[in-house]
């Protein structure tokens, strides 16, 4: 994975990651601000709507005035919004944020507006419902106070329960409280606010409200859960759509190579997740083009190479049967001999180049003496080639590095068909020398013959190439001795070169190739 690739689709999910945050945080509070409001009118609608029951509130719950700030009077002198005066006339509880706190509004009997305002609401509001509940079970006669406690209970959305055991009892500090004030606040684990009432004749009573506002509740969590989850699906969908889009691309240029198009190619942008893909399928596409040129020329050469010998046989045999003597027909067989053996030659030389081309041989590199081949490839070619000095240097250097990763078989053929396609055209002499070092091997043939003109250096290693001063019938050869060499030091990780010898003036063929195969850069 490329660091520019990564670093996009790192910056990509930040900002997607950013974006999901800031929308979770916009919806998080504007929709708690309403759930909020919403809940401040429902929690105070049973207070408000008991208190605007009463004929006279003010008076009958005349400690609520210093304590909460009940008051009534006629809408003006609230300065309400012309909405929450509407919201009033039918029968509705409204509430409105302060500076300090809450204010919470309801038209009684008489057409006025009673208010009412918590600094902390649900606190507050707990200490006034168990104010009005004492208030009410200290005014109600024993015989029927369970009755007005089941009245408030229903009325103001609550839980009251006399308490008879130990166990409903708060924790300490909570008894302290009640014995001052005779009124004690406290929760239990469900969040909930209790009221530890004391009645006047010593019963203890416990209030229980409903929950507070939950600022996490279901709703909030399920709409958080769905908007991450669909700003999930639509980046999900837009990056599939993206990697779809060139997949489609690379599908396109595979169904047009299929269709003969073989110069059609995959143009992707760098840096992308599937710009690898198409890098590696041009080069595929390269290198199928490549071998479809080479199969088309092979077969044009091979048919031309062919038809020279098989004309010459079928010639001999026409002799053979209007031969009159012996001796006419020997020399006739010898000849179909010597052609059979050259087809022979022919089809071994095309058979390994094709190997060779065709994406390379099945070989392992392992370690053996370069040296060794190279003394070995000399002493047979001086059996076969007569008249030609065949010459070998190796330094004591070149010895220390002999060793080295190849696969032998074919080292010694590419060195065999340097060796020969020197000799063939030498006046008289070739010189094979070793150049080993820690890092690479070098490997010289030169000879003193006419040499190789400059501009067709690069043509001699084109499969079937005939320059018209060396490649003759009478010098033999077809044209693939030097492309098989050249394959197989592309095969080894190096490359075949030609030159002028500037010791003995003719041409000099150099291979080179690393001594040691290289690491294996994915372990």
């Amino acid at each position: 994975m490329s660091l520019k690739f990564f670093l996009k689709a790192y910056a990509r999910i930040a900002a997607i990651a950013a974006a999901v945050v800031l929308v979770c945080v916009l919806l998080f509070n504007g929709i708690n601000s309403v759930r909020e409001q919403y809940w401040h009118e429902q929690a105070m609608t049973p207070v408000m709507r008991w208190l605007a029951a009463a004929p006279d509130p003010l008076s009958q719950y005349h400690w609520m005035a210093p304590m909460f700030g009940l008051h009534s009077g006629v809408a003006a002198d609230f300065g309400l919004s012309q909405v929450a005066l509407e919201r009033l006339g039918y029968g509705q509880v409204v509430a409105q944020s302060t500076d300090s706190g809450y204010g919470y509004y309801v038209l009684g009997l008489g057409g006025e507006v009673l208010g009412i305002h918590l600094e902390q609401p649900y606190r507050d509001l707990a200490r006034a419902i168990s104010l009005m509940v004492r208030w009410h079970l200290d005014t109600s006669p024993a015989a029927q106070r369970a009755d007005v406690a089941q009245q408030l209970a229903e009325s103001l959305n609550l839980d009251i329960r006399l308490v008879q055991k130990t166990e409903d009892l708060p924790d300490q500090q909570a008894l302290e409280r009640l014995g001052d004030t005779g009124l004690a606040i406290f929760e239990h684990g469900d969040n909930r606010a209790r009221a530890l009432v004391r009645l006047s004749e010593g019963a203890l009573v416990v209030v229980t409200l409903p929950p507070p506002f939950n600022p996490w509740g279901w709703p909030i969590i399920l709409l958080l859960t769905a908007v991450v989850g669909g700003v999930l699906a639509v980046a999900l969908f837009l990056a599939l759509r993206f990697v779809e889009s060139h997949l489609r691309k690379v599908e396109s240029v595979a169904i047009r190579i299929a269709r003969g198009e073989m110069g059609a190619r995959v143009e992707s942008e760098q840096g992308t997740l599937v710009s690898r893909l198409g890098t590696s399928f041009n080069g595929m596409a390269e290198h199928i083009q490549r071998l479809v040129q080479v199969q088309r020329e092979m077969i044009h050469a091979v048919s031309h190479e062919l038809r020279t010998p098989v004309a010459r046989i079928r010639f001999g045999v026409q002799m053979i049967e209007s031969g009159s003597t012996q001796e006419v027909l020997e020399k006739q067989l010898e000849g179909i001999d010597g052609d059979i053996q050259e087809l022979d030659e022919l089809i071994d030389e095309i058979l390994t180049y094709a190997r060779l081309e065709q994406g390379g041989p099945v070989f392992s590199l392992r370690e053996g003496s370069v040296t060794d081949i190279v003394r070995q490839v000399v002493s047979e070619q001086r059996l076969i080639r007569e008249g030609v000095d065949i010459e070998c240097q190796i330094d004591e250097a070149s010895e220390r590095w002999a060793q080295a990763d190849m696969e032998p078989r074919y080292i010694h053929r590419a060195i065999q068909n340097l060796v020969g396609n020197a000799a063939r055209y030498a006046a008289g002499r070739v010189q094979v020398s070793c150049h080993l070092d820690e890092d690479n091997c070098r490997i010289d043939v030169e000879d003193d013959g006419p040499g190789i003109p400059e501009q067709d250096w690069e043509k001699v290693f084109t499969a079937f190439a005939r320059l018209d001063d060396s490649r003759t019938r009478t010098s033999g050869g077809y044209g693939l001795g030097l492309s098989i060499v050249r394959r197989i030091l592309y095969w080894h990780g190096g490359q075949a070169f030609v030159g002028r010898s500037d010791v003995l003036g003719g041409a000099r063929f150099s291979l080179v190739w690393p001594r040691l195969k290289p690491a294996d850069p994915d372990l």
